[in-house]
């Protein structure tokens, strides 16, 4: 992985080496320590635990104390990410699954309930945010457009109710504009997840399959 890396794309990338260093790859190492001064150097949400999660991998520092948990950061983000009033949900301890509130409702039962306040309580509970990061995410990438009449279309669009909608809307437009905020999105996505999950006393681990 020669050349610049994209600013708005670390945490993806930087899952990726986390793979490539479990699975012994040539030069991950370097790539690892690579990404972690990128990573150190962009201080987004999530980059400091994905830096001392890469920086461990290869022996550069000492293991995180949190407990290892199979989970998908794209799906919890998406729980997080959700209505405070009718979103939320849990990860199930176990196997790291995810389980949006209205789902999980229609297969526990009130025993199930009850042992939710059990120190050894398989599952993690996950409280929706709401959207007003991704409101934020929209205005970060604005910042970036070089296209001042791409940023301003933008910059109206996001202005009152449905601003997400329109967004979408008016980013279709530029496919490769598209392409830099859906990276960016994800990224940012992935990084509050992986920030929200060490904050709880745990570290993903399901991108360390090779």
């Amino acid at each position: 992985m020669s050349g610049p890396w994209p600013k708005e794309g670390l945490q993806l990338v930087g899952d990726a080496v986390l793979v490539a260093v479990a699975s012994g790859a040539s030069e991950a190492s370097v790539l690892a320590r690579r990404c972690v001064v990128a990573l150190g150097q962009r201080d987004w949400e999530g980059d400091v635990e994905l830096a001392a999660a890469l920086s461990a991998a290869v022996g550069d520092g000492p293991t995180p104390m949190l407990r290892p948990v199979p989970v998908d950061l794209e799906e919890l983000a998406s729980v997080l990410e959700g209505d405070p009033v009718r979103g939320g949900g849990r990860i199930d301890l176990r196997n790291g699954e995810v389980w949006h509130h209205s789902v999980f409702n229609d297969f526990t039962d009130d025993d199930e309930e009850e042992d939710d306040d059990e120190d050894d309580s398989p599952w993690l509970w996950v409280d929706a945010q709401g959207s007003r990061e991704g409101y934020r995410d929209m205005e970060l990438f604005i910042d970036t457009v070089d296209d001042r009449t791409l940023a301003d279309r933008l910059s109206i669009a996001i202005a009152g109710r449905g601003a997400f909608r329109r967004f979408k809307d008016v980013i279709a437009d530029d496919p490769a504009a598209a392409e830099r905020w859906y990276t960016l999105s994800e990224d940012r996505l992935r990084g509050r997840a992986r920030a929200w999950l060490a904050a709880q006393g745990y570290t993903p681990t399901r991108a360390l399959r090779p």
